[in-house]
């Protein structure tokens, strides 16, 4: 099994002006108030938020669910940090690694709002999709993002998804079923 999973939980991924390396309890302050700022924006694309959602329990909890996931090879959380002065930026995951005949996973990812429109998404989509292929050695990875969504379309877009199409009713967006858009990149694929 190790054969096909990244045993290191102590990943650190560089790229351009950024870094990424999974979630710690010393990143709840920085999370939470990233997280708080940057509220109105991302609540439009992601799941309602849990009462207790910027709470530290509810991040201890968080971690625990990702030390899972690492550990079985299902899930690679990563935050972003400016690699000049350790900054939190957002966030980028690979999710819900399936292996067997699919050897694929999701992608998410958001930026706080001080930070967007300032390539970090980019740096840490292209690197993340980097790890997933080189390290994790992933054949494909997939994306959706909300029509509406036009910042995240394009940027896929730029990177080198390839759209497949609309999946009605594909997730559950702050309490209401959405259509998204479809995207994938393969192995072979060049990286934009």
């Amino acid at each position: 099994m190790a054969l096909w999973r990244d045993d290191n939980p102590e990943t650190i991924l560089y790229s351009e002006n950024i870094c990424l390396r999974h979630p710690s309890l010393d990143d709840y302050d920085s999370w939470a108030k990233l997280r708080f700022a940057s509220r109105r924006h991302t609540e439009q694309w992601e799941p309602a938020w849990a009462e207790d959602e910027l709470t530290r329990s509810a991040f201890k909890r968080r971690l625990r669910r990702y030390q899972s996931d690492i550990e079985s090879g299902q899930g690679f959380p990563f935050f972003i940090f400016r690699a000049s002065d350790d900054v939190l930026l957002g966030a980028c995951n690979l999710n819900n690694v399936r292996r067997g005949v699919l050897q694929t996973a999701d992608l998410g990812y958001w930026i706080g709002m001080p930070y967007q429109r300032r390539g970090h998404t980019r740096a840490a989509v292209r690197r993340v999709l980097s790890y997933a292929f080189e390290t994790l050695k992933l054949h494909r990875i997939e994306a959706a993002t909300r029509p509406e969504n036009e910042a995240s379309r394009a940027l896929l877009l730029s990177i080198g998804f390839t759209p497949e199409g609309v999946a009605r009713k594909y997730l559950k967006i702050h309490g209401e079923w959405h259509d998204h858009l479809k995207f994938a990149i393969l192995k072979d694929d060049p990286i934009r």
